[in-house]
């Protein structure tokens, strides 16, 4: 299985995470996986793709996951799109990757 480490990049503003979203899910959860091909992290959440509700589910489920302000959070670009690019403010590539890569590898 190949890094989820090629799903994240670092800024100076803080990284980018690409994820690729499954709205209306049973549960949510982030991550949900990893997608070699596209380069993407999974992240599922309940809420419907409509009136904007997915995309605030996703800034909520990724600032619980890094224990972090939803203000920290910011949907880039993709917000019309299952596959996001995701700005987290202040929080560098590492610093997200030991959070994230125990949680895809259990």
């Amino acid at each position: 299985m190949q890094s989820c480490a090629d799903a994240v990049l670092e800024t100076q503003h803080g990284s980018i995470i690409t994820i690729e979203v499954a709205a209306s899910s049973k549960c949510n959860a982030f991550p949900s996986g990893f997608n070699e091909w596209r380069k993407t992290i999974g992240c599922r959440v309940t809420a419907p793709a409509r009136e904007g509700r997915a995309n605030r589910a996703v800034v909520a489920v990724i600032a619980a996951t890094l224990n972090i302000s939803e203000s920290a959070v910011l949907i880039q670009s993709g917000v019309s799109s299952p596959i996001k690019r995701v700005l987290v403010r202040g929080m560098s590539k590492s610093d997200i990757l030991s959070v994230l890569q125990p949680l895809l590898q259990s």
